[in-house]
């Protein structure tokens, strides 16, 4: 057998690379992989999306499975593709839209019914699925009908039925007076009314936009409080540890309070008598200074003292001292 150094260099490139893009491509597509893919993929129609969007939550009996892979139109009918992993489905099985946040995230809630298993190749039928009303769209379709509304004209209704039941009994013409008065302060209020309706649907597209950012936003905060949660009983255990601490740090001033009490006695009458000789340790201070700067100059030179003795030699004893120490 050949050794890789006596073969043919270009085939083995070639199979190397060839193998090196079958490893991208695999990376790449993990989730699609039988074995240690994502899941199965299957499909389901609705009536419509209902504010749907890929990579949304697939929950069985409240507990995630998955996730929504891709929506597209299919003629009449919304076709959802989503892969669920370790979880069984029936072949009866039931798919909703439901809502997941009160800003309007959803997600795909399946009822697996059914003796048999199934078919990942069918999709779950239109009459086996249900798409729930958008609450945004509800806000957006009443300002669109409160806009087309002629108030004057719902005024005039209200004022002719009021003189044509005039005549009537008491309780009947109380409430067509109720009736004519709520007409005109809808008219008066037309305005405003509109302005408020127009407001709220700004409101709702704003939230819409921002849905993302405000999940994330209380995602975080929930974080946060189950952090806390758990560091309970450490935050516990600290506060309990600190009170403890102080009881023993009292314990300790008054077991030893007669031995620190006269040294504190004594520390303050020394602080006390320094600071009455504070002028007279300044003065001492500045007549020490001449004396350690001559003692410097006379180890400034080197290894050894350069200085004098005087009157070590008496002046009667040669012409080395003939004057004394008087000399000036």
């Amino acid at each position: 057998m050949k050794s890789f150094q006596k073969r043919n260099p270009i085939p083995i490139a070639i199979a190397g690379i060839v193998v090196i893009v079958l490893g991208i491509v695999a990376a790449l597509n993990t989730e699609d992989l039988p074995i240690i893919g994502g899941g199965t993929t299957y499909q389901a129609e609705f009536s419509e999306a209902a504010g749907l969007q890929p990579d949304d939550e697939v929950r069985v009996a409240g507990v995630k499975v998955g996730n929504v892979n891709d929506i597209e139109l299919d003629g009449d009918r919304v076709r959802v593709s989503f892969k669920v992993r370790d979880a069984w489905l029936g072949d009866r099985t039931t798919a909703t839209i439901k809502i997941k946040t009160l800003l309007g995230q959803k997600y795909v809630a399946l009822d697996p019914v059914g003796e048999g298993t199934l078919d990942p190749g069918e999709s779950i039928p239109l009459e086996r699925t249900t798409a729930p009303y958008d609450v945004l769209d509800a806000f957006r379709d009443l300002s669109s009908t409160v806009d087309e509304i002629d108030t004057d004209q719902l005024s005039d209704s209200f004022d002719v039925l009021s003189e044509t039941f005039a005549n009537t009994p008491d309780d009947v013409k109380g409430a067509l007076n109720g009736l004519s008065q709520l007409s005109d302060t809808i008219a008066k209020r037309d305005q405003q009314l509109a302005g408020l309706l127009k407001n709220t649907k700004q409101v709702s597209g704003t939230l819409a936009g921002r849905d993302k950012e405000l999940v994330k936003l209380m995602n975080d905060g929930s974080s946060l409080l189950s952090e806390l949660q758990n560091r309970k009983q450490a935050i516990t255990a600290m506060l309990q540890g600190t009170q403890e601490l102080s009881k023993q740090l009292r314990g300790l001033v008054d077991d030893n309070d007669e031995q620190i009490g006269p040294v504190l006695t004594k520390l303050d009458r020394l602080t006390g008598m320094l600071q009455r000789n504070q002028d007279s340790l300044s003065e001492g201070i500045r007549r020490f200074a001449p004396f350690v700067r001559v003692f410097n100059n006379t180890i400034g030179n080197g290894r050894w003292f350069d200085n004098y003795i005087c009157g070590f030699l008496l002046p009667s004893v040669g012409p080395l001292n003939e004057e004394g120490c008087n000399v000036k």
